[in-house]
């Protein structure tokens, strides 16, 4: 009998025929019939993660916290004010209000605004006109509530909506419970079986699984694919490139079944 490691190296290098099957088998849906991608926004689309992280650094110090860039990258798509919340918790054992969190957050904010502009993702402009021609729905589905970030995503993404749009103040519950992809689910009118999520963030990946969705890992951050795998990811790819590139190879047999 393969190991469970072993049979994660052999889905990530075989087709993506092979992980549909998987993700067949773990949800027990009868069929995968894709009609709408929800992506995460933060190191999948923008190339902004660099930035949260110095800026998380930078403004946790300014209360006498301490978050590290590994740190940043491993409570990234939770709400922010969630990750102040828990921060202040486990390192003074004090418990603060959702509006004192948000000045921290505020504050956090401000830093990030500070820093040079995020880049586009590379590949991520191509890959939505991809799903575009092949009539699928895009959503954003995000744990950040900095509105200035948000508005950038509007303007150059073509494809993207208001009306598809799920930020941390869209819901109570944030990433890795799976309130934010039902939500981004409900705005597109899917149901799970009908959802690809595109994520790059362990607890993002956590929140797609939840939601019953297949979920599609992208490493373009500091942590191992082996997290991403124990997160619950459906397949580990390198990056957006990759699954520009592969694209087609996702939608082959888009009808998919036990």
């Amino acid at each position: 009998m393969k190991s469970e490691e072993s049979t994660r190296q052999l889905i990530n290098s075989s087709s993506f025929q092979q992980a549909k099957r998987k993700y067949l088998e773990r949800t027990g849906f009868e069929a995968f019939t894709p009609k709408a991608v929800l992506f995460d926004m933060d190191g999948v689309l923008m190339n902004s993660m660099p930035n949260h992280a110095i800026a998380w650094q930078r403004s946790m110090a300014s209360f006498g916290l301490k978050m590290t860039e590994a740190d940043a990258y491993a409570t990234e798509g939770a709400r922010g004010i969630d990750t102040i919340r828990n921060l202040m918790k486990a390192q003074t054992g004090k418990d603060i209000t959702l509006e004192e969190a948000q000045r921290m957050y505020d504050e956090k904010t401000r830093q990030f605004g500070l820093l040079p502009k995020a880049q586009v993702m590379e590949g991520a402009l191509e890959l939505h006109e991809k799903i575009h021609r092949d009539g699928l729905t895009i959503c954003i589905v995000t744990g950040s509530g900095q509105r200035p970030l948000i508005n950038r995503l509007l303007t150059e993404f073509p494809r993207v909506t208001e009306e598809r749009l799920v930020t941390a103040y869209d819901v109570k519950k944030g990433k890795p419970l799976p309130d934010p992809y039902l939500m981004g689910m409900e705005k597109c009118c899917v149901k799970p079986w009908e959802t690809i999520v595109v994520e790059n963030a362990p607890l993002g990946v956590k929140s797609g699984n939840a939601a019953k969705a297949f979920t599609i890992a992208i490493n373009t951050g500091i942590l191992p694919d082996e997290i991403l795998w124990d997160a619950g990811a459906d397949i580990v790819l390198s990056g957006m490139p990759e699954l520009c590139e592969r694209w087609r190879e996702l939608m082959e047999n888009v009808e998919c079944r036990l």
